[in-house]
């Protein structure tokens, strides 16, 4: 057993975890009609080639069909959310999340189309950022860099 397993008190918690919504839009609902239903193949698979998976600990963004890419970024690291929810989205119940963490690999990572209640998710993910904070003693400092003159 490795010392991760052992001196973790909490265990991992899946807050969300599904693919994007296949019509995230009013406007992709709206191509969808228009096209006589062509346009829903490409957003099906479009939206079956992301997985999202939230939890207490960490972000994992799984992309592609038949190569895959996954991108992670534990919460302690996320420094900045932002949530999207622009009006043909708020019509078809869905929105996203742009996550800033102090990531070399990942800096910003967005999720998008999210089918669930963005803003719940978003207090839910940035109360487990600040446990995670927390629990490893992470301190973030905001300092301004003073006008060069």
């Amino acid at each position: 057993m490795s010392q991760a397993e052992t001196t973790s008190p909490v265990s991992e918690t899946t807050l969300f975890d599904g693919h994007p919504a296949i019509c995230p839009s009013a406007l992709d609902i709206l191509i969808a009609v228009l096209t006589v239903g062509l346009a829903v193949l490409y957003y099906f698979v479009r939206a079956k080639s992301v997985h999202y998976r939230i939890t207490n600990e960490r972000v994992v963004v799984e992309r592609g069909l038949f190569s895959k890419r996954m991108d992670q970024i534990d919460l302690y690291r996320i420094n900045d959310y932002v949530v999207e929810r622009p009006f043909g989205q708020r019509l078809a119940g869905t929105g996203n999340l742009v996550l800033s963490a102090m990531d070399r690999s990942t800096p910003d990572l967005r999720i998008d189309g999210l089918r669930t209640d963005v803003m719940s998710l978003y207090e839910k993910l940035r109360k487990a950022t600040e446990e995670q904070k927390r629990a490893r003693g992470v301190r973030t400092v905001d300092a301004e860099i003073p006008p060069h003159h």
